[in-house]
């Protein structure tokens, strides 16, 4: 079985201070990039962040890392639409309508997040499922709790989402989405639509014990210092480290990781 590898750059939150390997500048976050996919990374999970070291939807600042990894790598560039909090739809969209990345995020309900919502309504997930058609962009459906898999039902019903539908479970967004238990994150794959693929990752301590499970119940796996920091106890890790070991971890179980153009085929996207 080929297994694919996410790696999750940057995210929205985590400081640099925390984090010394977190990458923050655009040219930082595509050679962070490049180095991922060399050791294995199919897919790269791009956020931005502003010249503070905060999340931002700038579409520049996109611009500029996704032309580098163009250029460099065949790497499958997955865009968040949920790098920035309280901004307009139009915000959210804009690099996606522009940049057209073969992926984007698509995030099937709000949650509380921090001191802020995690806002995506109705109106608004219609509004970038239309948009993710028109620019023929898959989306990753995230899924932080149960009832995300029962909206993204409804969305596929309607209209906004086509299948076969990719979900990433996000499990242990903080202490209101699902926690990160592997009873969880099993329960949760079985409510999945037939023919449906999938990935997950556990938030901080729960990276590991959510990468086996994965790996055992047939998923692909994200990692990166978006969702983890640590390599061990005491031990900080970098975006390539953790990448190495999740691939150390698929092979070791018996399956390959996958490479961009099998990557590609298991989602169905067009061949570069």
């Amino acid at each position: 079985m080929k297994t694919i590898i996410t790696a999750a750059l940057t995210g929205a939150v985590t400081s640099k201070s925390k984090a010394p390997a977190l990458p923050v500048t655009p040219k930082e976050i595509a050679e962070d990039g490049i180095r991922c996919w060399k050791a294995g990374a199919s897919i790269l999970h791009l956020h931005m962040r502003d010249e503070n070291g905060r999340g931002t939807m700038d579409k520049e600042r996109f611009r500029e890392t996704v032309n580098i990894l163009r250029n460099e790598c065949d790497a499958i560039l997955n865009l968040t639409s949920s790098g920035e909090l309280g901004v307009s739809y139009e915000r959210r969209m804009e690099h996606i309508i522009e940049l057209k990345p073969e992926m984007a995020t698509f995030d099937a309900g709000s949650i509380n997040a921090g001191d802020g919502i995690f806002d995506n309504t109705i109106e608004f997930l219609t509004m970038l499922g239309k948009c993710l058609i028109e620019n023929g962009v898959k989306p990753e459906v995230e899924v932080m709790d149960l009832g995300f898999i029962s909206a993204a039902e409804h969305y596929t019903k309607v209209g906004v989402l086509i299948p076969p539908v990719h979900y990433q479970f996000v499990l242990g967004f903080g202490f209101h989405g699902a926690p990160a238990t592997p009873e969880n994150l099993c329960y949760m794959k079985t409510k999945l639509p037939e023919g449906s693929t999938w990935s997950a990752f556990g938030v901080g301590a729960a990276h590991m014990p959510i990468l086996y499970t994965t790996v055992a119940l047939g998923g692909h796996v994200r990692v990166g210092l978006e969702d983890n920091i640590w390599y061990s106890k005491g031990v900080l890790a970098t975006n390539v480290m953790l990448v190495e070991r999740a691939g150390r971890v698929i092979r070791e179980f018996g399956n390959e990781v996958a490479t961009p153009a099998e990557a590609r085929e298991i989602l169905g996207l067009s061949k570069k």
